[in-house]
């Protein structure tokens, strides 16, 4: 994967219940585990911007609920810092679900505005986003 050009902070634990920004047909997803990612020993896995997660469905389609999909953080309430000096923060945490480990996205368009940093990570997915922040 791709580095994102920001100093990202952990903000969402395993367990963390939030919405599904794409309209794939899920509401609201629960984080499982994060993908490629590396932890001290002892130490829960966090996740953070533009990471790629597991998540499963809890509200939602009745096809698609309780399964479980890959997924990328395109927004996150936990504030972060970009290079330049400024800090970012959105007013909710929110997910897009992909379709394939390429990084292709199972929706046709996103609700809301996205890191500029996911669009660095996963240019398909900024492709079907109206605001890219």
């Amino acid at each position: 994967m791709k580095p994102i050009s920001a100093k990202a902070t952990a903000g969402l634990n395993l367990g963390a219940i939030m919405p599904s920004s794409d309209n794939s047909g899920a509401k609201m997803v629960k984080l499982v585990s994060v993908k490629r990612s590396k932890s001290k020993k002892g130490k829960q896995v966090c996740a953070k911007m533009a990471d790629w997660v597991k998540v499963s469905v809890k509200k939602g389609v009745p096809d698609m609920k309780g399964k479980v999909f890959d997924a990328v953080i395109i927004r996150q309430k936990k504030s972060y810092r970009r290079l330049n000096g400024e800090r970012i923060a959105f007013e909710d945490n929110a997910v897009a679900i992909l379709k394939d480990e390429k990084g292709n996205p199972k929706g046709t368009q996103i609700k809301g505005p996205i890191a500029r940093e996911v669009l660095e990570r996963w240019p398909q997915v900024a492709k079907i986003a109206s605001i890219v922040y």
